[in-house]
């Protein structure tokens, strides 16, 4: 009986309904107060997997896995679905953890292309089972790591952001350190010793159930075409525990700026260093890579690695003026992916409807502008706020189709009777008649505003 109501309780944790728990974002500010972290501290329990068994931890990263959504596995189960499924064989899967028994799936192998072009990033998708779990120890493990890490440290990370590191970068720049050395590990997410990466997790793990199944995870196979492959190396990116190993095996690497005195900013495998000089960056480049390479057996990308001047580089989707007082400004790369994109969503061609379309900008400007409103240049903002409004310009122009229609859609909209005959008797295409007087008094700005399509503007607050 008792059994029984065990059963129950453990069945009701996974049926309760929660608001999804997004994660501790620091985007509110720039800077977020970093306590001095103390030496490695082992988390010395040997019941870590109680812990991660835990009732409340799990109903947490239930709601959490639910919450991010994603793709389901190799299994096809998605994370709809998830809830059911442990309601029936969450007892048997506990008892697997417990007794150091579980074994994960294999992850699905999909591509996606990168974001600054030049091929493919691979990505392993695990079951919803996997994440779930991966997610509860991860609630488990995080907060006594993330304490020891360094303060230079940004990416994956409750409380830091991808805008403090950039505004740290700037920082260094602002106190004189006017040299970069830009370092970019060659796939390292595909690149990770599983031996060296097992010793650290032991250095601070005493439970062997935790430690067998986080090796578990590391060499579960990848299934591609049908076909499972062993992985002799790697984190696989998709998994909720990656950013947390990659931060361990990357701690190192902080450790190791830290004790030579130097000023860094790493966010994932992305660090910066900031130097006097030229020849300081280069001496630099040369040791750092060479500890890099012998003591964590990774490469550094010699092709996207280089020692130049912020102003020539780019961190995270920004580079930096070279004035006296740095601003932050928006890579060139990343205005191109951005114009790329508009692009492709206001394709003349596509036949869509002007509200679809709007929503459909309305999604990606809203997220473009939350993350590169955060540039210090907002005349590169007003242009590209102009160009997309004058793609849609171009794209309902081609709409109308047709003389009538058009002085007809012109009238409506208040141009004067004149004005819009002789601006829909033009023989000149969408895109030059996008720039003339009659179509921007008919599309305006709070025209495309109803349509909810934001502006793009700075966002200092961010």
């Amino acid at each position: 009986m008792r059994d029984k109501r065990q059963k129950n309780q453990l069945q009701l944790a996974f049926l309760a309904e929660a608001r999804s728990e997004a994660p501790n974002s620091a985007s509110e500010g720039i800077e977020s107060p970093i306590a001095e972290h103390p030496a490695e501290s082992p988390t010395t329990s040997e019941h870590l997997m109680e812990e991660v068994c835990e009732r409340e931890n799990l109903k947490k990263a239930l709601r959490r896995v639910k919450a991010n959504k994603g793709s389901p596995g190799i299994d096809g189960m998605s994370v709809e679905e998830l809830p059911e499924y442990l309601k029936e064989h969450w007892p048997i899967i506990r008892e697997q953890l417990l007794a150091g028994t579980y074994r994960p799936a294999p992850v699905k192998r999909v591509e996606i292309p990168k974001p600054a072009g030049g091929g493919t990033r691979k990505l392993g998708i695990p079951t919803a089972l996997d994440r779930f779990i991966q997610q509860a120890v991860l609630q488990v493990l995080q907060p006594s790591w993330d304490a020891t890490f360094s303060a230079h440290s940004y990416g994956f990370r409750p409380g830091r952001s991808q805008h403090q590191a950039v505004a740290q970068a700037q920082h260094y720049i602002a106190e004189g350190y006017r040299v970069v050395v830009d370092i970019d590990l060659e796939k390292f997410f595909d690149q990770v010793n599983h031996d060296i990466l097992m010793e650290r997790i032991a250095r601070r793990v005493d439970d062997k159930r935790v430690l067998k199944l986080i090796r578990a995870y590391l060499r579960a196979g990848v299934m591609e075409n049908g076909l499972v492959s062993a992985t002799e190396r790697g984190t696989p990116q998709g998994s909720p525990l990656s950013p947390l190993l990659s931060n361990l095996i990357l701690d190192e690497l902080d450790k190791e700026l830290e004790r030579r005195g130097l000023r860094f900013c790493r966010y994932a495998d992305d660090s910066n260093i900031y130097v006097k000089s030229e020849r300081a960056g280069q001496r630099v480049m040369a040791s750092v890579s060479q500890f890099i390479n012998r003591k964590l057996k990774l490469r550094v990308n010699q092709e996207k690695s280089a020692v130049g001047r912020p102003s020539e580089r780019k961190f995270l989707g920004f580079t930096f003026t070279a004035d006296d007082e740095p601003k932050r400004k928006i890579a060139p790369q990343a205005i191109k992916r951005f114009k790329d994109k508009v692009r492709e969503i206001t394709r003349r061609s596509r036949g869509i409807s002007v509200p679809r379309m709007a929503e459909e900008l309305r999604e990606y400007l809203q997220g473009w502008s939350n993350y590169f409103g955060y540039c210090q240049t907002p005349i590169v903002l007003r242009d590209l706020d102009s160009w997309v409004r004058r793609k849609l310009r171009c794209y309902i122009w081609k709409q109308w189709e047709t003389k009538p229609n058009r002085y007809q859609q012109m009238r409506k909209l208040g141009v004067r009777a004149d004005h819009a005959k002789s601006t829909a008797d033009s023989s000149h295409g969408p895109w030059p008649m996008s720039r003339t007087p009659s179509l921007h008094k008919a599309l305006d700005k709070a025209y495309f505003r109803k349509l909810g399509v934001p502006e793009l503007e700075v966002r200092m607050n961010v």
